[in-house]
């Protein structure tokens, strides 16, 4: 195959992700289809509402209407090509295609990671000092938080991006849902095991402090809320950091499988399935486990869209 390096703009990869290695694809297509609108209704509906409710122009729903955007436009910058690349039996990408998909993959998947060790920082604030919260978590520093999440990820995405697309390619076809480092790192004509082992050092650098911060946070929220003399204050805030933990749980789990792990431990297949639990899976589920069961967000729904169109009674 002819050699690929940075001038060939023009020249396309192939896209083998896991619809066209499935054994049943069209249950699966209906199954990513369905997850899609889920993803689009969940998380738009969480926008429209924090949104336009005033009563929730707060820290912890201002976080969390950052998350449901980026969960939005993450599952967006895959989905919609894998469905309609199945539909239309074409599985190409062009090189600039790639680039971009690698690079706003890259961003709003290291957002999201800051952003989760924000929202655990500002639960601790909440919950273990109340009295300051409001100081501790005003405007200026959540949109600080903000604006440092999507910066720095877009900063590391630009630098790994430009990196991983500099190299000659000898082959064609990525075996992956979409263009990301470990797979395309296979089709290259050079060696490339330094720029792997920065790789696996970055993926660390970036993912352990973020994490170790919501360990710590959660570590002494749960020692708070244990001497909470309230078993409803203990209910609530132990449904609440569950909730979390488990978005946390989710998204940091596939991530240190993609980035973390040695690529001894990965086979196209298990990449493969990974990528379809963080770029279309995880969207879907973040705002029904996180924010759609919270008792204030359900009355923002029926004060937003009218009490005929929801059940009266909250999830908590």
């Amino acid at each position: 195959m002819e050699l690929w390096n940075s001038s060939t703009w023009g020249s396309s990869f192939i896209l083998v992700g896991i619809l066209n290695d499935s054994r049943a694809p069209d249950l699966l297509c209906a199954t990513i289809t369905f997850l899609y609108i889920l993803a689009l209704a969940s998380n738009g509906l969480l926008l429209l509402v924090v949104t336009m409710d005033v009563r929730l122009h707060v820290p912890m729903y201002l976080l969390l209407r950052q998350l449901s955007l980026m969960d939005l436009l993450f599952t967006s910058v895959v989905t919609p090509k894998t469905l309609l690349d199945y539909l239309r039996r074409e599985n190409n990408i062009s090189f600039g295609g790639c680039a971009l998909q690698m690079f706003l993959a890259l961003t709003l998947g290291g957002a999201e990671d800051l952003l989760l060790a924000f929202m655990a920082y500002d639960r601790y604030v909440a919950i273990c000092h109340p009295l300051n919260y409001m100081i501790f978590m005003r405007p200026r520093v959540c949109w600080l938080m903000v604006a440092t999440s999507w910066i720095l990820a877009s900063l590391s995405a630009l630098g790994y991006t430009v990196y991983t697309m500099h190299y000659p390619y000898c082959k064609a076809q990525i075996k992956h849902l979409l263009c990301e480092i470990p797979p395309l790192l296979k089709l290259t004509c050079t060696d490339t095991s330094r720029y792997e082992l920065m790789v696996y050092v970055m993926g660390v650098t970036f993912l352990i402090p973020p994490l170790a911060v919501i360990l710590a946070s959660y570590t002494l929220i749960l020692f708070t809320v244990l001497h909470m003399p309230s078993n409803e204050g203990k209910k609530k805030a132990l449904l609440t950091c569950s909730s979390h933990l488990t978005v946390v749980g989710m998204f940091y789990g596939a991530a240190t499988f993609m980035y973390v792990l040695p690529s001894s431990f990965h086979s196209p297949k298990q990449d493969n399935i990974i990528s379809v639990f963080y770029t279309i899976v995880t969207p879907a589920l973040n705002p029904l486990i996180y924010s759609l069961r919270n008792k204030e967000i359900m009355g923002a729904l029926r004060r937003v869209l009218g009490k005929h169109l929801l059940p009266t009674h909250s999830a908590f």
